[in-house]
């Protein structure tokens, strides 16, 4: 428990952020092997085709140096200068544009490009020896050893196999044309340089996949160390709370300012509240505020005070209050009820009747095209 921090032992896998924040400090699974031999087999590739383009151009090189032998002059030794310059880039940048591109596909299959400076920093760590000494005698050193030995006893079978060929070639070179032992060896090396390749490309896939696990087993994480990545990366529960509480206290703070500019209070009459505010440039009437329990107390409280008509219609108040938010107009199906209550306040001003609490006894809303649950609550 105590190695492991405060929530235990760590054995569940990494989540995507601990990974991300890992690869923003360097810590990606890298063997150097693979760049190594993939660029060998790249080599070994490209070796034929820059040796044949240096055959060929030295022979162009020499016919010019005959020229430059029967006619000395600066002239021609600039030419030939400039040919030999040529000759040079020609041959040599396919092979240096290859390995370029090799070390880029190297890089690019074992996560990309990261630049970290998290590791370029000093700290006393590095220079605790211990951790070294682990890596020379413990897992790691006898993977480095079997890794050599591998690479060792691979190139030992390819000499082997292609020595007799060698001796051979040299046994009876005297009657061979040189081009002839030339390419022979010249092929001889090729095919050893491709047994070579491919075999460090096996052993330098076994270590990027022991490197990997290696790191992923690094970076495990406990079930404690989970959930406070998620509380930081969703937000502490008490604070989201606390956030909410105070997001409907200004939103309730707001509702209640509403209620003074409303045209008509509908009541239940006691526990539930809706007012109700009909501009005729916007559409139709909206729901401004709304309220149970305590709260339509408290808008029944602001609309006698600000003088705002207060009409008791129980099942339309109901219908508003489940089938309507803030702001929102009101249904369709309910613009018949919700007409015949604001003709009913706007006759009280015609006759100079402000606020006051009203029964005007209408029929019940026709509560059809609302939500079945609307329509269940409103006959509760």
């Amino acid at each position: 428990m105590a190695k492991d921090g405060p929530g235990g032992e760590k054995t569940e896998k990494p989540t995507p952020q601990r990974l991300k924040k890992a690869r923003k400090e360097g810590q990606i699974p890298r063997t150097q092997e693979l760049g190594t031999w993939l660029g060998m087999a790249a080599a070994s590739l490209l070796l034929p085709m820059l040796v044949e383009n240096a055959f060929e151009s030295v022979q162009e090189l020499f016919g010019h140096v005959r020229d430059v032998a029967d006619d000395p002059r600066p002239e021609t030794m600039s030419i030939l200068l400039g040919k030999a310059l040529t000759a040079f880039m020609t041959t040599l940048l396919p092979m240096a544009l290859g390995m370029m591109v090799v070390g880029a596909v190297a890089s690019a299959s074992q996560g990309g490009v990261a630049f970290a400076s998290k590791p370029l920093k000093p700290t006393l760590k590095k220079f605790n020896p211990v951790p070294g000494l682990k890596r020379m005698f413990g897992t790691q050193g006898l993977w480095e050893a079997s890794k050599a030995l591998i690479k060792t006893s691979a190139l030992g079978v390819v000499v082997i196999l292609t020595s007799d060929r060698a001796q051979e070639l040299v046994s009876s070179s005297g009657s061979l044309p040189l081009s002839a032992v030339t390419a022979t060896f010249a092929d001889s090396a090729i095919l050893m340089f491709r047994v070579v390749a491919v075999t460090g490309l096996v052993i330098a896939i076994a270590d990027y996949l022991v490197v990997r696990q290696k790191m992923m087993k690094q970076l495990k994480m406990s079930k404690y160390e989970i959930t406070q990545e998620h509380k930081q990366a969703e937000g502490d529960p008490h604070m989201k709370a606390q956030r909410r509480a105070v997001q409907m206290s200004m939103s309730r703070n707001r509702m209640m300012s509403e209620v003074a500019d409303a045209d008509v209070l509908l009541v239940n009459p006691t526990h539930v509240a809706v007012a109700l505010k009909y501009d005729p440039s916007k559409g139709a009437p909206r729901v401004v505020a709304k309220g149970a329990g305590a709260v339509a107390a408290k808008l029944r409280a602001i609309a006698e005070e600000a003088r705002v008509p207060m009409v008791q219609d129980v099942p339309l108040a109901r219908a508003l209050h489940a089938s309507c938010e803030l702001g929102q107009e009101v249904p369709a199906a309910l613009f018949t009820a919700v007409a015949r209550v604001l003709a009913f306040v706007m006759h009280l001003g015609a006759r100079g009747v402000r606020g006051g609490f009203h029964r005007p006894g209408f029929e019940p809303p026709e509560l059809e095209g609302l939500p079945a649950k609307v329509r269940r609550r409103v006959a509760a």
